[in-house]
């Protein structure tokens, strides 16, 4: 017999008929989250708040960009555990208007709006990652097909787009499909699997910050223009334009709210794995973004930001430190 005061052993929550099985721990949740949030965004946008800035001080918009998203995740949170199933925004929207009334109209437009929206997230990092691959292999950057568009619109006046297909359009079509059949999975082996992706993206990063961190130079990285930390109207608008930079690459903490009904201890897991997910990526984009101000002048990465060059930031920060 136990004594009295020992831990009862967990019992694995079985799934009643027609309910989801609650197979995603903590660890789970928070890995399912920090991949999401550290995608290909953060290696390509680093010149961008840069250029919004005007020097190092950009890494006033990474932190004060993590401080605007725990205010949001906070909310997120909230409503994770007090609606503890899956659909996030669509079951959220449909409770907050009354499911038999208006809540029904806002629940169909966010899934309406997402028909659009998520598959252009998901292929940004689809594009990224072929883009980078262009650094390997420049020839998967060569044009097949290019058509352009000049329309005559009512009211707005020229209208001006092209199309263009290339090898690494392949790429990022492949790269989707390949993520979509990892999906293709019992939930329990997906966040398995989101541990082992997790792991990969740490050793990715670690390695990127280690080498800057090896070779390091302070007065490189530190070289703070004249003017950097005056409170004027330029200082606002860069920090404003850095900050709208920094929330796009932090976002996805609130992900694991759209798979709730799948989460061990919702109650608990879901607040925690949207702090926890928040805070240690805003201190790898920190880190990492010091170290690489340490090896490339931030007055280069500035003049990337509306190059080809931006692509490939962390290629060309590696390449650096060791060769070709």
């Amino acid at each position: 017999m136990k004594p009295p005061h020992a831990a009862a052993e967990p019992v694995p929550e079985a799934p009643a008929d027609g309910q989801l099985v609650r197979g995603i721990n903590l660890q789970s949740a928070t890995a399912l989250n920090m991949i999401d949030m550290i995608g290909v965004g953060p290696f390509i946008t680093i010149p961008l708040i840069i250029a919004a800035m005007g020097g190092p001080q950009a890494i006033l918009g990474w932190i004060f960009g993590a401080l605007l998203v725990i205010c949001d995740g906070m909310v997120w949170a909230e409503l994770g555990a007090a609606m503890p199933g899956s659909g996030g925004s669509y079951r959220y929207l449909k409770e907050i208007y009354d499911p038999h009334r208006l809540g029904k109209l806002m629940s169909f437009l966010f899934i309406w709006q997402l028909t659009f929206s998520a598959p252009l997230s998901i292929a940004s990092g689809c594009i990224g990652l072929a883009q980078y691959a262009g650094y390997l292999r420049p020839q998967i950057s060569a044009v097949i097909f290019r058509h352009d568009i000049h329309l005559m619109l009512p009211f707005t006046g020229e209208f001006n787009a092209s199309v263009e297909f290339t090898t690494a359009t392949l790429v990022a079509i492949k790269t989707c499909l390949l993520a979509m059949l990892l999906l293709y999975r019992k939930i329990s082996v997906i966040g398995k699997l989101s541990k082992y992706l997790w792991v990969g993206v740490m050793l990715t990063i670690v390695w990127v910050i280690a080498a800057g961190v090896t070779h390091f130079n302070s007065e490189r990285a530190f070289s703070f223009p004249a003017g950097a930390f005056t409170l004027n109207a330029g200082f606002f608008q860069g920090l404003g334009a850095g900050m709208l930079v920094a929330i796009y690459d932090y976002w996805g903490y609130y992900n694991v709210c759209f798979i709730a009904g799948e989460v061990k201890n919702p109650g608990k897991t879901i607040p925690r794995a949207i702090l926890y997910s928040i805070i240690l990526v805003g201190v790898i984009y920190l880190v990492m973004n010091i170290s690489i101000f340490g090896v490339i002048p931030w007055q280069e990465l500035g003049e990337t930001a509306q190059s080809d060059a931006r692509k490939y930031v962390i290629s060309i920060f590696m390449n650096r430190l060791y060769g070709n």
